[in-house]
């Protein structure tokens, strides 16, 4: 019988178990700490206000783009619009391969993240290039906007001074008192601790929790846009 509960697994030795019982006690404490992250995160207070109500291209149909307010990204009486900004620059061929990974995932996850919050990808590249790509990756779930003509991207830090992508999250709020910046990964504009990767989008990838589950862990693998 271990130190939290009585189940044992075929053939497993007393060491084996209690080297298991203090890593069950580390992943208690860490999903204790998560939790309480996650607290402090939602106490915080409202951010600076939009800085205008920028205008998107959003991916409409098979073929075209309708222009969509920011203030209009906010549907169905939610108050919270989360936001990812994909790395995918007007002259690129396609995007981020750890972008498109991210993606991948949130693709199968949009109508459940829908039901509760607003929830949309911002790219810089054109209407045109976004469609195809979205097309190609079977992207059928995802809500689209090119930021091409508009400079959402340079003031939320989802691009650089030289015009570089960065795969920014952004959240924001709408209340009585207008749409206020709520939060952004700043993990990634952060120094990392010595041998810490920046894993700034952790938390809505769940790729990385599946190799960490195993004994290959992480390694130095990188997603890749195919694996033929």
């Amino acid at each position: 019988m271990g130190e939290y509960h009585a189940k044992r697994f075929p053939g497993e030795s007393d060491s084996y178990r209690n080297a298991r019982d203090s890593l069950l006690s580390t992943e208690r404490a860490l999903r204790k700490n998560i939790e309480e992250v996650a607290a402090l995160r939602r106490t915080l207070p409202p951010g600076g206000a939009l800085k205008q109500d920028y205008v998107f291209e959003e991916i409409s149909d098979a073929s075209g783009a309708a222009s969509r307010k920011f203030s209009e990204l906010f549907e169905g009486g939610k108050e919270s619009l989360f936001l990812y900004s994909l790395m995918f620059a007007p002259d690129d061929e396609a995007p981020c391969p750890a972008c498109n990974s991210i993606l991948d995932s949130l693709n199968g996850a949009a109508p459940h993240i829908r039901d509760r919050i607003n929830f949309a990808v911002i790219a810089k590249t054109s209407p045109e290039k976004l469609r195809a790509w979205a097309s190609g990756r079977g992207w059928n779930n995802l809500r689209l906007l090119s930021s091409q003509a508009n400079s959402y991207n340079a003031d939320y830090f989802g691009e650089t001074p030289e015009g570089n992508q960065i795969p920014a999250i952004n959240v924001f709020r709408k209340t009585e008192a207008g749409i206020h910046h709520f939060y952004n990964s700043e993990l990634l504009y952060s120094p990392s601790e010595a041998g810490q990767h920046p894993r700034h989008a952790d938390m809505i990838w769940p790729l990385w929790n599946v190799f960490d589950l195993t004994p290959e862990g992480r390694g130095n693998w990188g997603p890749r846009l195919s694996y033929d």
